[in-house]
């Protein structure tokens, strides 16, 4: 094992001042990100041991998991906050390393000339897993001698990878299938690199294989809301169908099935959104570093980049043509809602015209009802005051007055007709002014 144990440890110095002057806050951060996952200084021969766990529980569960094995090891446990953690174990090194939904445990340890690593890694020996499993790795890094380069036979030749890097001083071979201890397994050949260069190699290829991986899981969902999507456009259709022939009753039918379909494929746009995010993230990461790889084929085997091309590129494209079907269907919703929204609004425009319509022929029979009865009650108010009118003028003849009852009554009729119509004409016109209030 190399002695670089302590170089991983090593953490800048947070300075609150610059030549005296105070420094930002986030200064110290910021400056530390950069050497916050250092390559390790490999020799050769070597072999490394990578688990990532799907970490669910967040991050407490692998700071139980770091304690434990700090306290077996008799040191101090490392700081709740932190994101990566290395420590001896055995002949070897193990280092912690905390991602966003996943964390990585890589031991680094010695490789007996047998091919078999030292027993004394931390896996296996009560181990307690923070999580499940997604990706294993099994890499090995020894001399490229004739002997060595006849492990390549091992590997599955129907899916064999095997190319050249770092300017032919280095083989990296695998067929990305897994051992009996469900670990995908690797083998670099070594004829002339630096313990940092083997470091940065080694690194990069277990991103490769983890990153792969985790990229992968956008693909059981992309297929899964695929055939939901292609349930929904069909539904879509049957419903723009309907909207063809459907009457005034049924829109609001049809708006309520529109809507569940928009809820329905919200809500699984909405659960698929951190996953396929993630995937691209991951398959970029994986882009990266396959380019920084500058492989040199070897004929008549397949390099890393071009395997994965094939493989890892086309369930990408997958969980790409499921977003951009769910954004599709997502904006066919929205205009169809809205087409529906529309001619229901026009419909109800419709019977309100309809109905203001029909209010006015009724206020006009009203008003016209209203008329006669005014005139019939002119009428007989009219006929009551020519009564007692009448009734007056008898009762004055019996008192020797010159004017003949009769005469008088005639002579009131069109007096009282006149007075009681200005009457019922000012009565009415009171009540239909507004009223006004006081100081207007």
């Amino acid at each position: 094992m190399s002695d670089e144990t302590s170089n991983l440890e090593f953490q800048p110095r947070a300075q609150g001042s610059v030549m005296g002057f105070p420094a930002h806050e986030g200064r110290p951060g910021a400056i530390g990100e950069v050497h916050a996952r250092p390559h390790p200084l490999i020799e050769k021969p070597r072999v490394l041991v990578q688990l990532a766990f799907m970490t669910e529980g967040g991050s407490g569960v692998d700071m139980a998991v770091l304690s434990e094995l700090s306290r077996r090891l008799g040191i101090a446990a490392p700081d709740r906050h932190a994101r990566h953690h290395a420590m001896k174990w055995g002949k070897g090194t193990l280092r912690w390393e905390r991602h966003t939904e996943f964390s990585t445990y890589l031991w680094e340890g010695p490789l007996a000339e047998s091919g078999r690593a030292q027993e004394d890694s931390p896996f296996g020996n009560g181990f307690s897993p923070p999580g499940t499993v997604i990706s294993g790795i099994r890499l090995e890094i020894r001399k490229w001698t004739p002997a060595s380069e006849k492990l390549i036979a091992a590997f599955d030749p129907t899916s064999l990878c095997y190319s050249l890097v770092e300017r032919g001083n280095a083989a990296i071979v695998t067929d990305f299938r897994q051992d009996g201890d469900g670990l995908t397994r690797i083998l670099v050949l070594d004829r002339g690199l630096t313990p940092a260069r083997t470091g940065a190699l080694s690194q990069r290829l277990i991103d490769v294989e983890t990153y792969r991986t985790l990229a992968m899981l956008g693909l059981p969902l992309a297929l899964t809301l695929s055939g939901r999507a292609r349930r929904i456009e069909d539904r879509l259709a049957q419903t723009t169908l309907e909207m063809k022939v459907a009457e005034t009753r049924d829109s609001q039918t049809l708006l309520a099935d529109l809507t569940e379909l928009a809820a329905e494929l919200e809500a699984d746009a909405a659960s698929s959104l951190y996953r396929f995010g993630a995937s691209r993230a991951y398959d970029g990461i994986v882009l990266e570093r396959l380019e920084a790889l500058e492989e040199e084929a070897v004929p008549g085997y397949d390099t890393w980049r071009g395997f994965l091309q094939r493989r890892v590129a086309p369930a990408m494209r997958t969980c790409r043509s499921v977003e951009e079907r769910q954004a599709n269907l997502s904006r066919k919703l929205t205009r169809a809602t809205t087409l529906l929204r529309t001619w229901v609004d026009v419909e109800v425009e419709k019977q309100n015209r309809d109905l203001l319509a029909s209010m006015n022929n009724r206020a006009r029979l009203q008003l016209r009802l209203q008329q006669t009865v005014e005139g019939l009650s002119v009428a007989a108010v009219s006929y009551y005051v020519v009564g007692l009118i009448s009734y007056l003028a008898k009762g004055a003849s019996i008192f020797g007055h010159a004017f003949a009852p009769e005469v008088v009554t005639a002579a009131a009729v069109p007096v009282a007709i006149l007075l009681v119509w200005w009457g019922v004409r000012r009565v009415r016109r009171m009540h239909s002014e507004p009223a006004k209030h006081p100081g207007e």
